[in-house]
């Protein structure tokens, strides 16, 4: 009989189905927290053939079945079930516990973190039935991706040679904010100065990020159905001039940045098929299709989809940084010459996510959200500094740089799992005693922290709590006195600033102005109710402007375009 604690869904918050109530054996927001895979989802799959013994489902069963799992249970469990941050749903382990263990299971969760489906309500009873059934039968096979299928999807709207040749706006460029309007599969580009929608513009489904290029021309943005869309800020009105779908799943894009290389290519990395695309920055021609399957870095064996998590381009060579989740793996890609592409693979630790930059640009601190690390990468030299013990299921975005009062230039994430915000030293030169090390943490509102930010220009660091269980909790920010952060935090109440009571609203994604005398924060409501941006004064942490508009649906992450081309954070 398989003994092992079975995790049969995600977790019951996730950024991408959506909010829900949270489930009551849930002992931390960091068990919320798993990435789905709804839009794999919606990819035609042959229903796999039955055994002797093994209920059949109809044509209409299987389609529901399979939404529900791609929506609640494949980012935890993988696309073909084999394992990822949850165990293993394969038929030898699923047969062994047989229908009504797994309607059990499905119904009331377990000890070790499942969520009660059933008696929650998130899942119907002749759902948790139909959802035992499934994981009885074969999981199917997403079709793969390959150039033949990228080629078909490249669009260029606008050839460069038909682009402007220079500005051609009034626009102050370098404070506009692209801002991803979740459930409509579109971005606002928004004047930071007017606070004025420069233009709406429709993206792949879920934007999960904007990356600027090294010139500060082209926004790239990447919607979570992995279309990608170039966008020329120097247009009239800014718009797309080409896209393409680097899979069926994804959720990272950066831009090429070494000295010569300016605006010269562009990377994207997928969750399904597990692989990165290298593409021309100026039209986004597929150039390089490269597989990220491969041995895992602790027991070294073969991990069928491992996912790309997040990639940040090398100031110091012609390298991307490529974060592999399930595999462990920071690969450094060298760009020079992709026909004899050169990779470095460093171990590093299971389950990476997202990271960013030190103040100096040249270390790369990582989290492993799974593992409770944060890995520090030397992208000059290119190998693994450190793994660094955090807290419960570290989150930081890109992280926060700032100059501690007592140990010097410190990174600072917060966590899903727990209220700790834990700083690392990061500065080897002058202050070696720290470095790579955690020198202090402190105590947030609560877990369930996505984001936090600062600015060499403030004084201040705002952490927010988007997935905790307390609604007023989630929908307001924490701000931290950098000089004195033994003080208490005060808490800015951002939802009720909005006018929103809802207590489905929440807050997420401090982004600062180009100058740091203002921070933004999305008030992220449901698709039907009313969302808005909040801009805070920063000096003062008091209410300077409210932006509402019946297009800014679901707004979520907000890039201001100067301090994502500079990688200030």
């Amino acid at each position: 009989m398989f003994k092992a604690p079975l995790v049969v869904g995600s977790a019951i918050l996730s950024l991408a189905a959506g909010f829900a109530v949270a489930a009551e054996k849930h002992p931390t927001e960091g068990q919320q927290y798993q990435p789905s895979h709804e839009v794999v989802g919606t990819a035609p799959m042959e229903q796999p053939g039955t055994k002797p013994g093994v209920p059949v489902l109809s044509a209409a069963e299987f389609e529901e079945a399979k939404s529900i799992y791609f929506q609640r249970c494949a980012g935890c469990h993988g696309v073909l079930r084999k394992g990822a941050t949850g165990k293993p749903l394969t038929t030898d382990k699923t047969r062994e516990i047989g229908f009504d263990g797994l309607k059990d299971i499905i119904t009331y969760g377990t000890a070790g973190g499942m969520p009660n489906w059933g008696t929650s309500g998130q899942l119907t009873e002749p759902q948790v039935e139909l959802m035992a059934k499934y994981v009885l039968n074969e999981p199917p096979q997403p079709p793969e991706w390959g150039m033949k299928e990228a080629k078909d999807t490249w669009k260029v709207v606008v050839p460069p040679e038909q682009r402007p040749r220079k500005k051609m706006n009034a626009y102050n460029i370098d404070n506009i904010f692209s801002v991803t309007l979740r459930d409509a599969g579109e971005i606002a580009l928004i004047d930071g100065d007017s606070k004025q929608i420069v233009n709406i513009i429709k993206t792949g489904y879920a934007v999960h990020i904007s990356r600027m290029s090294a010139s500060g021309r082209y926004l790239y943005v990447i919607g979570r159905d992995a279309r990608v869309n170039l966008i020329d800020l120097w247009m009239e009105k800014p718009d797309t001039v080409a896209e393409i779908k680097i899979g069926l799943e994804a959720r990272s894009v950066e831009t090429s940045k070494f000295k010569g290389y300016e605006d010269k290519l562009a990377i994207a990395g997928a969750y399904w098929p597990p692989q990165y695309v290298i593409m021309k920055g100026d039209t986004l021609e597929p150039l390089k299709i490269t597989s990220t399957r491969g041995m895992t870095v602790d027991t070294q064996e073969y991990h069928p989809e491992p996912r790309v998590a997040s990639i940040l381009a090398s100031h110091f060579k012609p390298e991307f940084v490529v974060n592999v989740k399930e595999t462990g793996k920071i690969l450094t890609v060298n760009y020079e010459d992709l026909e004899n592409l050169k990779t470095t693979e460093i171990n590093a630790v299971r389950y990476l996510h997202d990271g960013g930059l030190d103040r100096s640009g040249r270390y790369f601190l990582v989290a492993a959200n799974a593992s409770d690390k944060v890995a520090v990468v030397d992208t000059k030299e290119g190998k693994l500094v450190k793994l660094v013990d955090t807290g419960s299921k570290p989150h930081p975005g890109r992280g926060a740089n700032f100059d501690h009062p007592k140990y010097g230039p410190v990174w600072a994430t917060g966590h899903l799992g727990d209220d700790s915000i834990v700083m690392i030293g990061t500065d080897p030169k002058k202050h070696p005693q720290n470095a790579w090390k955690v020198v202090d943490k402190i105590s947030g509102q609560g877990g369930g922290s996505l984001f936090l930010k600062t600015h060499p220009a403030s004084k201040n660091l705002y952490v927010d709590t988007t997935l905790n269980n307390d609604p007023a909790v989630a929908g307001s920010v924490a701000v931290f006195d950098i000089a004195h952060l033994d003080k208490p935090y005060q808490v800015l109440p951002i939802a009720k600033w909005a006018g929103i009571a809802d207590d489905s609203a929440r807050v997420v994604q401090p982004e600062y102005n180009k100058a740091g005398t203002e921070v933004w924060f999305s008030v992220w409501n449901a698709k039907n109710k009313e969302s808005a941006i909040v801009v805070v004064d920063d000096k003062t942490r008091s209410l300077k402007t409210v932006i509402k508009d019946p297009r800014l649906v679901t707004p979520t992450g907000k890039f201001n375009v100067h301090n994502t081309q500079h990688d200030i954070y």
